[in-house]
């Protein structure tokens, strides 16, 4: 199975965003992108995760030259829209019934006060960063991220296409766009 997906250019993110499983992604990325710079998909349906691995992903993602398709399935939320932003706005995708959750991060600050005073600090240094690249990526107003972000945000798929996450809700696989030197004859 693992060989026909890495054959078809297809990556999957499925589950909890983690060390383990961004190191995974990023080197069937760059193993794809080695190999030739016909386009990627990656299909995610995650709950989100740890952030760090998120950024991961996100930056390779943005740094390999193959365009990577996004497609989201069941739910893309938390950490996993970051992964969605990476990709080009035209190539961001997802299925009908796909639900995006946005928030701010957050963290399990402890010990003792001047450790959760760095802690805050940190969450808030990334809160800042995520709403700005939601901002970049869907051309909405960053106050008005920061405002959405605050609290848990559920965007169905056609609220997702509104809020400029994704391009469009596509239903079958001839939906996606084809690129020109691989498009099939009618």
């Amino acid at each position: 199975l693992d060989e026909c997906l890495f054959r078809s250019r297809v990556v999957t993110v499925f589950g909890e965003i983690k060390e383990t499983l961004a190191e995974d992604v990023v080197r069937r990325l760059l193993a794809l992108d080695a190999e030739s710079r016909e386009p990627i998909q990656m299909w995610v349906c995650a709950p989100g995760g740890h952030l760090e691995s998120g950024d991961a992903i996100h930056d390779v993602v943005r740094f390999i030259d193959a365009p990577v398709y996004m497609i989201g399935t069941g739910w893309v939320g938390s950490a996993a829209p970051h992964l969605y932003l990476a990709a080009d706005r035209t190539r961001r995708f997802c299925l009908p019934q796909t639900r995006f959750l946005i928030h701010q991060p957050s963290g399990g600050a402890g010990g003792p006060a001047t450790d959760v005073s760095i802690q805050a600090r940190e969450i808030i240094r990334a809160r800042e960063r995520i709403a700005r690249t939601i901002a970049e990526q869907t051309d909405q107003p960053l106050a008005t991220v920061m405002l959405d972000i605050e609290r848990d945000r559920w965007l169905s798929a056609s609220e997702a296409v509104q809020y400029g996450l994704l391009a469009c809700v596509i239903t079958r696989r001839s939906d996606l766009p084809q690129p020109a030197a691989t498009q099939r004859e009618p």
